[in-house]
């Protein structure tokens, strides 16, 4: 269209005909003369692409082709991208390419999640109310499936609330192999670090000063900050808790990820409430026999 629109300007301003104009602009004139066939439902499509944009407008053309192909549309990057264009919609800066962050000694720092449950890792994110006052989010993450675990909200977190988070985690979810985090006080002391031994789990600290070790995490946080604390305003702790959660129900459920081909990180499976009553009697019973080992 930018082209035909060159020659239509050289018509007008040089006065001279359609031949003389594409010759010299180097365009045919089959080209010039070409009209777009529009499809059936382009008008549908364009309204779905632009309501899809303001619903989630930390979304990329690509993310929104996932999106409108979970509803049913049948599309593919190019056609959404056109009309991205054509809408004038933004599309976000593409990131550099990072090398990989594990090493091929195995080193525990550095380990690749191969399965679920293989390696979660946490860490603590710290926002502020309407009001200036200050509070922090403990996000809990599975390293494979990508799925956000857990997000804890209060204004202060100490690692008695990371332990309470992580045995109702473990509770409905099981025991990970690993879990990684940096080195904040909440995590190497030693009361967390020494009941997580007992139970199995071991714990991975990445070196001070490197954030890009945590990378998993660290995406996530970015990805929350971005779509939700960044464009949010939370007058009140409880209404900080309530979006936060509901975004990452939709995180989980609804979003789709890049790393996972365009498909949200949802769990596989819903577990009874049954299994969850006997996971309980089983952890507590565990605790109990370690505690009276220590005694």
């Amino acid at each position: 269209m930018k082209r035909k629109h060159l020659v239509d300007d050289i018509k007008c301003i040089c006065d001279v005909t359609e031949h003389r104009a594409c010759c010299v602009l180097q365009i045919p004139r089959s080209t010039y003369r070409y009209v777009p066939r529009r499809r059936p439902d382009e008008e549908s499509l364009r309204k779905a692409v632009i309501e899809t944009a303001h619903t989630y407008g930390a979304y990329g053309y690509r993310m929104v082709t996932a999106m409108l192909r979970e509803t049913g549309w049948k599309v593919n990057h190019k056609r959404v991208a056109r009309i991205w264009r054509e809408e004038g919609l933004k599309v976000p800066r593409k990131q550099r390419k990072r090398r990989h962050l594990w090493l091929n000694d195995g080193s525990c720092v550095r380990l690749r999640p191969t399965h679920r449950n293989h390696v979660w890792s946490y860490d603590f994110v710290e926002d502020r109310l309407s009001n200036g006052r200050k509070f922090r989010m403990l996000t809990v993450i599975d390293e494979f499936t990508r799925e956000s675990l857990a997000i804890v909200v209060g204004m202060r977190l100490s690692w008695e609330d990371v332990v309470e988070c992580l045995i109702n985690l473990f509770i409905r979810r099981g025991l990970p192999a690993h879990i990684r985090s940096d080195n904040g006080s909440e995590f190497t002391t030693p009361r967390v670090r020494d009941w997580l031994a007992r139970i199995g789990v071991r714990t991975m600290f990445i070196e001070p000063g490197s954030p890009w070790e945590n990378g998993y995490n660290e995406s996530f946080n970015g990805t929350l900050r971005r779509e939700l604390l960044s464009r949010e305003q939370f007058d009140t702790l409880l209404e900080a808790t309530v979006l936060i959660e509901r975004w990452r129900r939709e995180y989980n459920e609804i979003r789709p990820h890049s790393g996972l081909g365009y498909r949200p990180p949802a769990p596989g499976a819903i577990v009874p409430f049954e299994e969850l009553v006997e996971r309980r009697k089983m952890f507590v019973e565990k605790s109990q026999i370690e505690q009276c080992r220590l005694n």
